[in-house]
């Protein structure tokens, strides 16, 4: 789930020095069976539904498991796919850094996503179950004819899951951070642990494709239920109560901030942060679902019901998430110092794994900081499949090799998941994390400009194809401008957030809604003028019926020829 808060939140501060961390053996114990349970969980996969050597030469099977994926397994892979292990780190982190305008928003943006949902992704896969399609750029290229167009949204969705896939593995990295693995003055020591975890991710992935993390959703979804449930009836007990809870968060929050000048933040949104909150909760929502690993997860289901029996039951991880979030409000009651290897540097994103060392015993809390590791694991599998999927179809095979046979799309999108996981833990491991995080945010500015190319052609055709190339284009040029302005007040460094005031006003919104909005006006008004100057438009290979297919309608793409009959004997 992509988190919209200012990267100000995760910047490092500094604390009166401190012993470095001691390593907490059982807890890691912990840790490492899960991480290792869930890695033979992800090897055997290829075997399950279906898969085997036989079953995994497509994009269909590798990328799609089949396209065979129930209710049941639908509700895990979907939850283990949309709710990350940087939305459980996240999320409370920007709670216990800045308030309720950073970090709760994410509980209305969930409760506004599922009718979306519900009305939305059933035609997406009735149109893609009818024609083959495996990525929204292939909707989008057979709905409007136009390839440039579907290489914009193939190659916007990549660049914005990059991030998405390095954010897994900071989630990773602070479980381990938090279980003292490594040490401030040895590099590779601490980050040997990340490497170790991508490998496995890396060949399990390759192995079995979607199935994987399929499987191993539910695994970590059981985890997180447990974890989460515990924590919010024992820790409020223990730290006397909600009342208490709310009054140290609220002491905190208003204290003035030496960097602003201004109150740290707010346990409640005040008149001010109304715009902010509201569009970063909608244009959150409206964003989500165009992520290609999300897309993923629907095109995997079996039929258009199991979608909608989905986008019913899903709200139960937005009650989850409500609890989480209020996690980072009692971590300010109990006095939680989230602090790096060196004991001095202040890193939000390790408060939730502290809050669960410090105040659980050690299997348990192993437990805990076990479900935020495998939780890292499902998506960003998903991701890597999702981006792969895109080069193939919409790049390598649209520009490079239209007659490539799907045996060999499917060996491409193995190798390039491989590559994509690679390059996210480079990200990670050579850069700042502040800079994974500011990446993320621009990118889900960049998501949502697909929306119109995607979400209008699900309902008609009247958009000229040229003319959303255009719109898109605005918005991207936008949307990056409008960030690279945000300046973090702590370190000063541009994309320093996605919260920015409307041009000529003092309006503060999310940036995305504003790009949006320039988006679709432009493609608006160039529709009404190329078709006014009668521009040649593409052709468009769908058909109204296409739309409310479901699993037992024939398809319409052209299927492999039939063996003769063998001779009798």
């Amino acid at each position: 789930m992509s988190t919209g808060f200012s990267s100000s939140t995760a910047s490092s501060l500094v604390l009166a020095a401190d012993a470095p961390r001691a390593i907490d053996g059982v807890a890691l114990a912990v840790v490492v069976f899960l991480f290792i349970l869930v890695g033979v969980l992800g090897f055997y996969a290829a075997r399950w539904r279906g898969g085997g050597k036989a079953g995994l030469h497509t994009l269909d099977e590798w990328g799609l498991g089949g396209r065979k994926f129930g209710s049941w397994v639908t509700w895990f892979l979907l939850g283990g796919d949309l709710y990350t292990a940087y939305t459980f780190v996240a999320v409370p982190a920007a709670m216990w850094a800045t308030g309720a305008v950073s970090g709760f928003f994410a509980v209305p943006y969930t409760v506004v996503l599922y009718p979306i949902v519900f009305l939305l992704m059933s035609r997406l896969w009735s149109v893609s179950h009818r024609h083959g399609f495996v990525t929204t750029a292939d909707f989008v290229g057979g709905r409007y004819g136009s390839k440039p167009l579907s290489i914009a949204i193939a190659l916007t969705g990549i660049v914005a899951t990059m991030p998405y896939i390095a954010l897994q593995l900071v989630g990773i990295k602070s479980v381990l951070t938090v279980l003292g693995v490594g040490s401030a003055e040895n590099v590779l020591l601490s980050d040997l642990p990340l490497i170790v975890a991508f490998v496995v991710l890396a060949a399990y992935t390759y192995t079995s494709g979607l199935r994987a993390p399929a499987m191993i959703a539910v695994v970590k979804d059981v985890l997180i239920y447990l974890a989460v449930i515990v924590a919010i009836v024992y820790l409020p007990a223990k730290f006397g109560g909600w009342g208490p809870i709310f009054d140290a968060a609220q002491t905190k929050l208003t204290a003035v901030s030496p960097a602003t000048g201004k109150p740290v933040g707010s346990v409640i949104p005040g008149a001010a942060s109304y715009s902010a909150y509201w569009t970063l909760a909608l244009g959150s929502a409206l964003a989500l679902f165009m992520y290609p690993h999300s897309v993923t997860g629907v095109l995997a289901t079996k039929s258009r019901n199991t979608i909608r029996k989905n986008a019913a039951l899903l709200p139960l991880y937005s009650l989850v998430l409500g609890f989480l979030a209020l996690l980072g409000y009692v971590a300010i009651a109990a006095g939680t110092k989230p602090t790096e290897l060196d004991g001095k540097t202040i890193n939000p994103q390790l408060v939730v794994p502290q809050l669960f060392l410090d105040n659980f015993p050690s299997w348990f809390a192993g437990i805990a900081l076990g479900a935020i590791a495998v939780g890292a694991l499902v998506p960003a599998a998903i991701m890597s499949i999702a981006a792969a999927n895109l080069f193939t179809r919409n790049i390598y095979r649209d520009i490079f090799r239209p007659d490539v046979t799907p045996r060999t799309e499917a060996k491409v999108s193995k190798i390039v998941s491989l590559v994509v996981k690679f390059g996210a833990l480079i990200f990670v491991i050579a850069m700042d994390q502040s800079a994974a995080i500011n990446l993320q945010l621009l990118g889900g500015i960049w998501i949502l400009q697909t929306f119109p190319s995607i979400v209008a052609g699900l309902y008609t055709r009247w958009f000229h194809r040229w003319a959303l190339l255009a719109g898109w284009a605005a918005g991207i040029i936008y949307g990056t401008v409008a960030a690279y302005n945000v300046v973090n007040p702590v370190t000063k460094q541009h994309f320093g957030g996605s919260i920015a005031a409307i041009p000529g006003t003092d309006v503060q919104v999310y940036i995305a809604v504003v790009a949006f909005g320039l988006n679709l006006v432009v493609a608006a008004v160039l529709s009404v003028v190329f078709r006014a100057l009668k521009l040649a438009d593409g052709t468009d290979i769908t058909r109204p019926s296409d739309y409310g297919a479901d699993e037992h309608d024939p398809k319409v793409i052209k299927m492999a020829p039939q063996l003769p009959p063998a001779p009798i004997a």
